[in-house]
């Protein structure tokens, strides 16, 4: 393997490279010591209007597999470069687009700006964007709120890929109604192969203690207490959120780690009171809940009784 490139009669001299000829050139003595070296920059100039913020350069949008054509169609704008003509490009290429990619476009921005206030990963989205592409092409949600379908599309994968949501989450980080995005849900769900696991506590366990800062071994307890719950039919007709909530104030109540139902309330999504009633289905068997080698920092005849 070669080594550097370097001047054989000047060494330890820095080269200059001569971008306009791609040569290497030696500054002691003038030697072109590489030539024909490949520029790395753009290779076009810009000569965007300062004013209108534009950029009229010829680089399009990248692929899309879920854009007709790839997202790779060229647009040609008649008088292009006139002084009138700051949006012309952009205002042709939104003509010629179809009523279904400016859906697809609209949908795909609003995913990728949901996904990123709840930090989901670039995967979750992508599978978002092909769900929402085949309920497009199916039409079962034509005349619907985009950005109601686009939720409701996010909401499904979450649960799907195993990084489930609350339905609290995902309306609050749209600008739709909670009704709007349940109706779309209800819909996607009845007309599609679409096979959602049923919710349970654990789904939200881990995020929820993570939030909380709360070690691994509450975490394992408060997991295993939400579920002798569920088998021991003590919490019939509460929700997982509620479930989880309260086992983890159970756990953490019984650690050195305490948090309050506020604290748990504001991370689950919960209201304190509805975590406060289901720990009460939960008090009187608690010695049965937790896990044998669980270590009590607080016993459990010390643990609140509401």
């Amino acid at each position: 393997m070669s080594g550097p490139v370097q001047c054989p009669h000047h060494p330890d001299v820095h080269l200059i490279e001569d971008h306009r000829a791609g040569d290497l050139v030696c500054p002691a003595c003038g030697l072109v010591v590489g030539d024909r070296l490949v520029d790395v920059g753009t290779e076009w100039r810009s000569f965007s209007n300062e004013k209108s913020g534009n950029d009229p350069s010829r680089v399009g949008a990248p692929e899309s597999p879920y854009l007709s054509g790839g997202d790779l169609s060229t647009s040609i704008a008649v008088g292009f470069g006139g002084s009138d003509s700051d949006n012309t490009l952009a205002n042709a290429q939104r003509k010629t687009m179809n009523n279904t990619d400016r859906q697809m476009t609209t949908a795909m921005n609003l995913i990728r700006e949901m996904s990123e206030r709840v930090h989901l990963p670039r995967n979750i989205q992508e599978s978002a964007f092909r769900m929402f592409k085949e309920v497009l092409d199916s039409g079962v949600l034509r005349g619907k709120n985009i950005e109601a379908q686009a939720a409701a599309c996010l909401y499904i994968v979450c649960r799907q890929d195993g990084v489930p949501r609350t339905f609290k989450e995902i309306c609050a980080i749209s600008r739709v109604s909670k009704k709007e995005i349940g109706r779309c849900f209800k819909i996607i769900v009845r007309n599609s192969s679409t096979n959602l696991e049923h919710v349970t506590s654990a789904d939200f366990m881990s995020r929820f203690c993570g939030n909380l800062y709360l070690p691994n071994s509450i975490q394992a307890a408060a997991t295993r207490i939400a579920k002798r719950a569920v088998d021991m039919d003590l919490v019939a007709g509460r929700s997982p959120i509620s479930i989880a909530a309260a086992a983890i104030y159970m756990a953490s109540q019984a650690s050195a780690e305490k948090r309050t139902a506020k604290e748990i309330g504001d991370i689950a999504g919960a209201a304190e009171v509805t975590i406060r009633q289901t720990y009460k289905l939960l008090y009187p068997k608690a010695a049965e809940l937790f896990p044998e080698d669980f270590k009590f920092e607080t016993a459990i005849e010390g643990l609140p009784s509401s």
